[in-house]
Order: C-alpha cells, then structure tokens, then sequence
C-alpha cells in the first residue's frame, strides 16, 4: 500500500511537471502571426525567423531584388530555435535543453508550432498542411482540392482547384492563406475582407466570371421601377439588341435602354450587350460560405 502511495506522488509530480513546461512562456513569445516558443532556421537563406510569415514578408517583398526573393518552403524546415533558453535543435515539440514546450498545438508534418488552440487547428493530409476551425466542421473536397466547411457539403459548386490560385483583389495565394476565404455562388474563392471591401465600393460580381456574389432581387426590382419611369425616345423605343447575362449565360433578344438590359430568361440587370452566341460563361450560381483560414 505505501509502495502504491509513493508512486501515485511521484505520478502526480511528474504531471504537474508536464503542466509547468506545457505553460512557462506561454503567450510571451511569437510575433503577429503566431504565438509560441520558437523561432526556425530557414532552409533557403539559413536565416533565424519567428514564422514563416515574417520570412515571407522579409524575403519575397518589392524591396528585395527580384532575384533574390524566395519563400520558406515550410516542409524543408529542420531546426528550430527555442525562445526560452536558445539552444538550436532538430525539429519537436518540447526543447532537448530546458524541456519547456515551444506550441501546444505541434505538427511534426507541418513543423508547425502554435500556442494558441482557439484556432481548433488540425492538420489535413489531403490539403498536406494546418487548418483552423476544428477538423469536425470541415471536410475535403476532391475537385476543389481543398477543405470547406460542413455546411457547404451537400451544395457548394464544385471548380476544379479553386483554392490553387490567388486573391483575383489582392493577388496573395488563396491555398494557404491565414485569412479567411468566402466561397461564392458560382464556386470561385476570394478573400471574405476582399469580398466586403469590393461591396465597399458596389461591386457585386465575380471578379473571376462576373456572376452575381449575392441576391441582388431588391437592386433589380428599383432597376425595374428606373427603366418604367425613363421612357425611351421615339427614335429608339422600338430599337432591339442581344444581350449576355453573366448570371444564368442566356442570350437574349431585348428593347434597348440607356439605363440597363433586363434578362428576359431569369430577371437579372447583370448583363453586357453582345452579338448572338458571340460568348458564353460556364460556372453556375451555388451557395456562399466562409471557408476555414490555414495555419
């Protein structure tokens, strides 16, 4: 029995041992993208970071020459250097020196170190790096190559590698973004501060294939009142021209207006005056939502 008791002790002290090193300098340490209790040596330049982030924008800025910008390929990472006590080391979770944890979040895959887990940050090997969001509210789509929320499963529009490219407002890579992404109707992916700040300034198409981003049924209907209230001159009231609607890529035969051209097949004022079958658009409406940012 006393046997027992020693041991239940010594279990118990080494636990809060654990405890301790899992939160000495925990949220002190880290830069703005991350917090946690490393930095690491960059494979490329072999140059000391906080992140990978901070390496990003210190390396592959306008201020640095064009030969010589470069990214961190975070794979390629083998060292890291422990904020607490310095001693450079092989990639893990806790310091070979002073044992303090370096992120209680760790991805040997990622070399990823995070102390903050409100992110809920899971790692998915379909996508190959760190998500946020909690991996339960997400899945992975095979088309799209990318993770979305739950939400979206059963109705979100498929386009082939839609996350595989950049911002089309600010041009940064979409795929491992920190930022959060919105999915539109019509499938492609943005930034969601983008999105709000093109309605900012009354954009309410796609930037990729000018379709709606929104309902925009309350515009059209004071579009409607507008056009009955401005009747067109003798000269053109009887005047016709076809038009291509983004949203539904019907062409249609209407009356010319100077104000806008209403689609004849789905109601919409989302259209550009054209010849017949002079063009066409492929993606279709679906539904929007937020995706998940990258860790």
């Amino acid at each position: 029995m006393e046997m027992g008791f020693q041991e239940n002790e010594q279990n118990q002290e080494f636990g809060s041992q654990v405890a301790n090193l899992m939160e000495i300098g925990s949220g002190h340490y880290g830069c703005s993208h991350y917090r946690r209790r490393c930095k690491i040596r960059a494979p490329c330049c072999d140059e000391v970071f906080d992140c990978r982030h901070c390496h990003n924008e210190a390396k592959d800025s306008l201020q640095i020459e064009q030969m010589h910008r470069h990214e961190l390929p975070r794979h390629e990472v083998s060292k890291v250097v422990c904020s607490l006590c310095g001693t450079e080391q092989d990639v893990k979770q806790n310091c070979s020196n002073c044992g303090v944890c370096m992120g209680k979040y760790f991805c040997s895959k990622c070399k990823f170190f995070d102390d903050d887990l409100s992110k809920k940050q899971y790692h998915c090997d379909e996508c190959g790096i760190c998500r946020t969001g909690g991996e339960e509210n997400f899945f992975h789509c095979k088309r799209c190559r990318c993770c979305y929320s739950k939400v979206m499963e059963d109705k979100h529009r498929c386009v082939e590698g839609a996350m595989h490219h950049n911002c089309p407002v600010c041009f940064e890579y979409l795929f491992d973004s920190t930022r959060d992404i919105t999915v539109l109707r019509c499938g492609h992916t943005m930034h969601l501060e983008c999105t709000k700040d093109m309605g900012l300034h009354n954009r309410y198409t796609c930037p990729v294939c000018s379709k709606s981003i929104c309902d925009m049924s309350n515009l059209w209907k004071k579009l409607d009142e507008e056009v009955a209230a401005y009747p067109m001159p003798k000269l053109y009231e009887n005047k016709m021209v076809w038009i291509l609607c983004n949203d539904c890529s019907s062409n249609t035969n209407v009356r010319f207006h100077f104000i806008a051209h209403k689609c004849s097949s789905c109601g919409s004022y989302n259209t550009k005056q054209t010849q017949r079958g002079s063009d066409s658009h492929s993606c279709s409406s679906g539904v929007s939502q937020v995706v998940g940012s990258t860790g």
